[in-house]
């Protein structure tokens, strides 16, 4: 098991907030650490957003708390009503990210309401009010990791897979059953890696110049999830007509097999572009590619004709799955441009380092 950087966070997090609240007093420091928990998060963007819905959230559980501390005696018909409002009032806000912390706030206060309870109720609130703003504190010095890179590999390996996973599918050499199982995994990975993406997107500049490179970054790896994913559709749309395939002339099969092959190569030569490992060349060839796909379409027509028997579900299929390699290809296309964009426009600093990756 890999300790990650997040996890590293959330423990230094809990021990400043601990510290902090017993340097100034407070009574029970307990809470502050249980508020860090909840405040902590995986990006600078994130804890920013965060810190403004615990406060919110942080006040909402207190103000209920002491308004039915004040009416009502303690009891704990009182303490679910204060729950039920307080969740009212912070969904009405879409505070919804917050409730966990509200309702701890209001629970504390409540827990010993007596003489000198709107005092302790200050404490309590202060207390966990600590806790928010050192995960904030942690969040700022302890920068997070570099989502660049995490997403690269993961969506580099992903991609690899994808095309292992064709290729043996076109050999005739995977089994169905397990096969999907496979890809059911590629689906789960392909979600975690639009979830970096989504971090990454959320990483901020705090230099000026750097902000036009960061901008062109997040496109190409939002086209480069796009091709991944446009991949991935043909993976399935193979392993879903694999049999039908397999029917298929022969002449058209090994055609379809080039092709593919030769979308494979250009997607891992794109990516091995981006990391300034092979030297920028025309990928593309349109009117060249269009007349495959034309002739590829007419060499199936003219084979259904001479075997003059119904064909309409794998012509349908066929395609279905010559439709997916076009809109691939126009991906990779697309993400070619991007990348020689990229190039262009920024010359000295266009590498993506590689560095080993740590658990977040």
């Amino acid at each position: 098991m890999k300790l990650g950087a997040r996890i590293f966070k959330t423990g230094i997090a809990i021990v400043l907030a601990l510290y902090i609240a017993k340097l100034v007093g407070m009574t029970s420091p307990v809470f502050a650490g249980i508020a860090a928990i909840f405040a902590i998060k995986p990006t600078i963007y994130r804890s920013y957003l965060s810190i403004v819905e615990q406060v919110q959230g942080n006040v909402i559980g207190a103000v209920v708390a002491v308004a039915f501390g004040l009416i009502f005696e303690n009891n704990y018909i009182i303490v679910g009503l204060a729950a039920l409002i307080t969740i009212m009032i912070m969904l009405r806000l879409k505070l919804e990210n917050s409730i966990s912390l509200g309702l701890v706030t209001m629970i504390v206060i409540l827990e010993s309401p007596g003489e000198h309870f709107l005092e302790f109720a200050w404490l309590r609130f202060a207390t966990i009010l600590i806790g928010i703003l050192s995960a904030f504190i942690v969040n700022l010095i302890f920068l997070p990791p570099k989502y660049e890179t995490k997403l690269f590999h993961r969506m580099s390996n992903l991609t690899e897979d994808i095309f292992t996973l064709i290729r043996l599918i076109l050999s005739h050499d995977s089994e169905h059953h397990v096969m999907k199982i496979e890809i059911e995994k590629i689906r789960d990975r392909l979600v975690k890696v639009n979830q970096f993406y989504t971090l990454f997107n959320e990483e901020r500049r705090y230099f000026k110049k750097s902000t036009p490179e960061k901008k062109r970054k997040t496109v190409i790896y939002r086209q480069m999830v796009t091709a991944s994913q446009d991949c991935f559709d043909i993976l399935k749309l193979l392993h879903r007509y694999e049999y039908d395939i397999v029917k298929l002339p022969e002449e058209i099969q090994i055609q379809l097999h080039e092709r593919l092959d030769f979308l494979i190569n250009e997607h891992q030569k794109l990516l091995f572009q981006f990391l300034g490992k092979v030297k920028q060349n025309d990928l593309y060839d349109e009117e060249n590619l269009n007349t495959y796909h034309e002739d590829l379409m007419k060499l199936y027509i003219k084979e259904i004709e001479d075997e003059k028997h119904e064909c309409d579900n794998q012509s349908y299929h066929f395609m279905r799955l010559l439709s997916a390699m076009m809109d691939y290809q126009e991906q990779l296309k697309h993400l070619s441009i991007l990348i020689d964009s990229f190039k262009n426009y920024h010359k000295e600093d266009n590498e993506v380092s590689i560095q080993e990756e740590v658990e977040e």
